[in-house]
């Protein structure tokens, strides 16, 4: 039976991105082990594994790093091949480092830089917040079904990979920025697939199928 690690560090979207991954299993119709977990030896040997995450850069990676040895172990499940979904902060985890409040180092999986939001219509608001549609960027098959889909997105920062390919959906909101990421067998989504009905089941169900 595959496993998935749905890592537990305290997020707060962690009940509804489990319920998500549950509901898209029921809909493949098959049986998956999916557990929220912060226990460092399941999440190695995960099939794979799923970090959410919402509020501040700085708060989630210390409170990531607080869960001893959960970390190393995402990172030996990365380095065996696991597929990795990064939700919202998740994502931006994946990072060199955070810009907001000060510099705070990421994961650095993903180089590149998260900064805040600076429209170029100082009408628009911060935080970017609402349904949006995403743009292709760097073709990819978890995002190709999802490219003018509309997906809930609340956050006043956005992810700029080092590598501009590594940026495999774009949205709109005062300039263009990261909506999605990828590199082997690592993703991210900025926008909230738990929150975002239909289109975001039917992304999850592709990361579950997914064989990078």
């Amino acid at each position: 039976m595959q496993t998935i690690a749905l890592i537990d560090y305290g997020s707060g979207n962690l009940r509804s991105a489990e319920k998500a991954l549950w509901e898209s299993a029921r809909r493949l119709g098959k049986r998956r082990d999916i557990r929220a977990t912060c226990d460092p030896d399941f999440i190695a040997r995960a099939d794979r594994v799923v970090l959410p995450g919402v509020g501040a850069f700085a708060a989630c990676m210390r409170a990531l790093s607080a869960r001893d040895g959960v970390i190393e172990a995402m990172g030996q499940a990365v380095t065996r091949g696991a597929p990795f979904l990064g939700i919202c902060v998740g994502m931006q985890l994946l990072a060199t480092r955070g810009l907001e409040f000060g510099e705070t180092r990421g994961l650095g999986w993903i180089p590149g830089d998260v900064a805040v939001i600076k429209p170029h219509d100082p009408a628009l608001k911060v935080p970017h917040m609402g349904w949006n549609d995403i743009a292709a960027e760097t073709p990819h098959p978890l995002f190709a079904d999802a490219v003018g889909q509309d997906f809930y997105f609340t956050h006043s920062f956005a992810f700029t990979p080092q590598d501009p390919a590594a940026v495999t959906a774009s949205v709109l909101h005062g300039g263009r920025f990261a909506a999605a990421v990828a590199r082997d067998n690592l993703a991210g989504v900025q926008f909230h697939p738990e929150k975002s009905q239909a289109s975001g089941l039917a992304l999850i169900s592709r990361f579950l199928e997914w064989r990078p």
